[in-house]
């Protein structure tokens, strides 16, 4: 059970909103303001959910840690323009990530944290017998992506009203989720991961993007990268298996993990 204390800091946790994003130009103001309500008593102690609050570590945190690992402030529809940066294909590789997904033409795939759409506009031509349901929590988002279907020509780009513990996907009925630079942003990491598995088909793949802690040449704050030993040991802990990291991207982990058949 997740304590009283921590139950009552979730509520302001809730506020905030989770879109892909890597570095923070531009926070959501929820997140700005988010250190002055949460709890900053170093006393309390872990439960059994993984989870503990305490004093932020790192500034760009929001002082909730899940498995010794402390939760970012996340960029709000403010910082909309950071996702569709006219160098994102050069420093991200996202041609190659797009390639490394391996689609096939039925697939139904799911965008979480999808922002402005970016990866789903370019997945709907890739799954044009499937379909591509692109998930954000913030209503904002979801105004844009169905704003611009008509402009990417992506009729088969389903947007999707989530929450911050559910992404609100069909029950089995996903067989790609993709997750780019969004997860380490997560504020209810466990609960949005096992929702994301019972979303998967058996068989079904998660591709989890994320920049490399492990590099310090990646120019991206350290709190908005993770550890492939870091992003294994929350993602295995939900019950889905890691299958590899392909390190074909410039600058970040490509982690596939599966749902058992």
């Amino acid at each position: 059970m997740i304590s009283s204390s921590l139950l009552q800091a979730s509520v302001v946790l809730a506020l905030l909103s989770s879109t892909s994003c890597t570095q923070t130009p531009m926070e959501s103001s929820a997140a700005l303001g988010a250190d002055r309500h949460l709890l900053s008593d170093q006393s309390i102690a872990p439960d059994t959910s993984g989870y503990r609050l305490a004093a932020p570590k790192d500034p760009n945190g929001i002082g909730k840690y899940y498995q010794g690992r402390q939760i970012a402030h996340v960029m709000g529809h403010e910082g909309a323009d950071w996702l569709e940066r006219n160098d994102r294909q050069e420093e991200e590789g996202t041609d190659i990530l797009l390639r490394e997904l391996q689609l096939k033409p039925t697939d139904v795939v799911a965008d979480i944290g999808a922002g402005t759409g970016y990866f789903s506009f370019r997945i709907s031509s890739l799954v044009p017998k499937g379909k591509v349901l692109a998930v954000d929590i913030q209503p904002e988002m979801i105004q844009y992506l169905r704003d611009n279907k008509a402009q990417n020509k992506a009729p088969n780009v389903e947007p999707v009203l989530g929450t911050v513990q559910n992404p609100n996907l069909p029950a089995g009925g996903v067989d790609l989720v993709l997750i780019v630079d969004a997860y380490h942003e997560f504020d209810h990491p466990r609960e949005m991961m096992r929702a994301i598995k019972e979303a998967l088909r058996p068989g079904g793949r998660l591709a989890l993007v994320e920049y490399r802690a492990e590099d310090v040449n990646v120019p991206i704050k350290r709190i908005h990268k993770m550890s492939e030993e870091q992003a294994r040991k929350e993602v295995e802990a939900v019950g889905l298996e890691f299958v590899e990291n392909r390190q074909t991207l410039p600058q970040q982990h490509l982690l596939i993990f599966r749902r058992a058949k």
